[in-house]
């Protein structure tokens, strides 16, 4: 439908202007069948007058006025049925065919009159003519021919009789003075009508315009905007309010009712409130679909003033989703937070350094147990400060760099022990790992660091947040289900820990987030990041794992691997071996 709309303002063209302001193509053509449509009925008034006179006076009047006036008729046919509308701004030879035939068949009526019958007021109509369709030029021009005419008939006259040719003068003259001011009084109401025609079509473009932007606003917002009457029926809603009203489309297209549905309870009330007190209305309200979570919506209402005292005002009201606009705070937070704490782990980083250096230079010279266990605490601390500042840096990092991820073929199976190990090798607590991988190699594309710095991130939280029971952490790798399967590899981390909040699931993956005060809330973002700049995606899920006949629940977090290589070539360091 917008397409449409589009086309037919877009349709539009800025019309052109004459010196003269002539009228419109379309106005002109009416005007120009009017003129021929008075010409022919005119023509076959003379017609059936002169075979009057022809049939029942006594002297029958000249043949010749007959002949002129059939012969006038079918000119007159002819230009009304045949021929198009050419008559422009200047002389040619559609004037001499319209106004030049006017012309000759009046004044040769007029000149075979006799006593009885004057056809010079015959005389107005190519005047008028000249005047409305044609130029101000033209316009005189047709009146002086006129007079001219007309003064040649008074010299005729004088001729035959001398002692009458004032007489004949004056009425020529006052004549041919009337065609002038018709002619200037016509001009002039055809320049107004022309220039408040003109105004009008500029107008109606403006407008049209101005309607088309609008109507492109209202689509393309963000923000819901529904038109609703008192009946709660619903007049117009752009793409977004029907989104977020998630309201089936009917097949007949009748316009929805918002009290069709418990669901909008919430959104009646408020817009019965706006029409009861007539003021702007501003509330959260919940929409609940069957089978789906609440949505909150912010909800504004407005109504719009009254065309007459007879109809009521419609009720304006403004969606806006929370869960959006909570999102978009949750953005800018992130980037303010990313860009104060990269500043501090820079100015942190020199004086931690100094730190670790002469508390291991201290360590050396202690001797008494008690100073060495402060000693070591310093130590530990350091090095979790330490740990945290590079993970501020490498969040910074990774958003200023532009350049492109290295990878290179990885051979999961063999690379996955080695990461183990060295990790219960570093920790201070060791945890039993199961690690379940096939025998065959898995070769997927991936960095060798990247992959250990996930893993280690993953293997650290199992750790915090895992029981004290035999094997607590689980590592599998297996094919990923789906169309795909044989195109994916999947790493799973299980722990047997306790189920998360769903308040924290939700920003599981955000930056800075965390359950702890003593996490940076950083090690499950990086894992996201890094995953996602070689083509692997990261998940987290509740699954059971079973141990015998017991079923223990816990928590797994899922790495999907790309066997493939990287659509960029260069992006990758070595060719991939034969799986």
């Amino acid at each position: 439908m917008l397409a449409a709309r589009a086309s037919t303002w877009l349709g539009l063209n800025k019309p052109e202007t004459h010196p003269d302001l002539d009228p419109p193509a379309d106005e002109f053509e009416r005007l120009w069948r009017g003129f021929m449509t008075a010409r022919a009925a005119l023509g076959g008034v003379l017609l059936a007058l002169q075979t009057g006179l022809y049939l029942l006076t006594t002297p029958s009047p000249s043949l010749i006025s007959l002949l002129i006036c059939a012969a006038y008729l079918m000119a007159t046919l002819a230009e009304r049925v045949v021929t198009a509308p050419r008559l422009g701004p200047h002389f040619n030879e559609s004037w001499l065919r319209v106004v030049g035939v006017d012309l000759l068949a009046f004044a040769a009526l007029q000149t075979l009159q006799d006593s009885s019958i004057n056809y010079t007021p015959l005389f107005a109509l190519p005047v008028l003519m000249a005047s409305i369709l044609g130029s101000h030029l033209m316009a005189m021009a047709s009146a002086a021919g006129v007079t001219l005419l007309l003064f040649g008939y008074a010299g005729w006259l004088s001729l035959q009789a001398p002692w009458n040719a004032s007489a004949h003068f004056s009425q020529a003259a006052l004549t041919g003075a009337g065609c002038f001011a018709v002619s200037l009084v016509a001009r002039q109401m055809v320049t107004r009508l022309a220039n408040v025609e003109l105004k009008a079509q500029r107008s109606q473009l403006a407008a049209a315009v101005q309607w088309q932007v609008n109507e492109l606003i209202i689509e393309t917002l963000g923000e819901g905007v529904l038109v609703v009457d008192a009946q709660h029926q619903v007049r117009s809603a752009n793409p977004a309010a029907q989104k977020q009203l998630r309201a089936p489309r009917d097949p007949q297209d009748q316009p929805l009712n918002l009290a069709g549905a418990p669901v909008w309870q919430g959104l009646r009330q408020l817009i019965d409130e706006t029409f009861a007190t007539h003021r702007a209305q501003h509330q959260e309200i919940s929409i609940q679909h069957p089978g789906q979570g609440a949505r909150m919506m912010a909800a504004r209402t407005q109504l719009t003033a009254q065309l007459n005292p007879d109809a009521q005002g419609m009720c304006v009201v403004f969606l806006q989703d929370q869960r959006e606009l909570q999102a978009r705070i949750r953005t800018e937070k992130f980037a303010s937070m990313g860009r104060m704490s990269a500043a501090i782990a820079h100015e942190i980083r020199n004086p931690l350094a100094a730190i670790v250096q002469a508390n291991a230079l201290l360590s050396e010279d202690i001797s008494d147990p008690e100073q060495q266990q402060l000693a070591r605490l310093v130590q530990q601390n350091a090095q979790r400060l330490e740990k945290t500042v590079h993970d501020i840096l490498h969040v910074a990092q990774r958003t200023n760099s532009n350049q492109d991820t290295q990878t290179q073929a990885l051979d999961l199976t063999a690379a996955l022990p080695r990461i183990c190990r060295d990790w219960q090798s570093q920790v201070a607590n060791q945890s039993d790992i199961a690690l379940q991988i096939p025998n065959r190699m898995a070769w997927v594309w991936f960095d060798a660091e990247h992959l250990r710095r996930i893993l280690i991130n993953l293997l650290d939280n199992a750790q915090r947040y895992s029981r004290a029971q035999p094997e607590p952490i689980q590592i599998s790798l297996d094919s990923c289900g789906g169309a795909d399967a044989t195109t994916s590899l999947c790493l799973r981390v299980w722990s047997d820990g306790e189920p998360l909040n769903p308040s924290v699931e939700q920003h599981l993956f955000e930056p800075f987030f965390s359950s702890e005060s003593r996490s940076s809330g950083l090690g499950l973002y990086i894992c996201r990041e890094l995953c996602e700049s070689h083509g692997a995606s990261i998940a987290y899920d509740r699954n059971n794992r079973t141990f015998g006949e017991k079923i223990q629940p816990g928590n797994e977090f899922s790495v999907m691997f790309c066997t493939q290589p990287p659509s960029n070539p260069s992006s990758s360091s070595q060719a991939a071996p034969a799986p």
